[in-house]
């Protein structure tokens, strides 16, 4: 079976750190695909600790961090879609 990942390399704002990432191609069309769907604004309300932990995460991986949010959301359903 093919192996999907591929590696990217992200640099920060750090000139000297540099941030190895994986993605899953499929996964990652997949999502890009989801996200051209229409979408309605909802609003969640999180504590500024979460806020400030999904914001540095999201600039690691080079993704506005309502993307990290909206991924997070998906992939939380489809793995409860599964265990149903």
């Amino acid at each position: 079976m093919k192996d999907n990942k591929e590696k990217y390399y992200v640099k920060s704002a750090d000139d000297e750190m540099y941030k190895e990432l994986e993605f899953d191609v499929e996964k990652s069309l997949a999502a890009r695909e989801e996200m051209r769907a229409k979408k309605r604004p909802t609003s969640v309300a999180l504590d500024e600790s979460t806020i400030n932990e999904l914001k540095a995460l999201a600039e690691v991986k080079g993704i506005p961090y309502q993307v990290l949010m909206r991924s997070y959301i998906l992939e939380g359903l489809r793995k409860d879609k599964k265990a149903t």
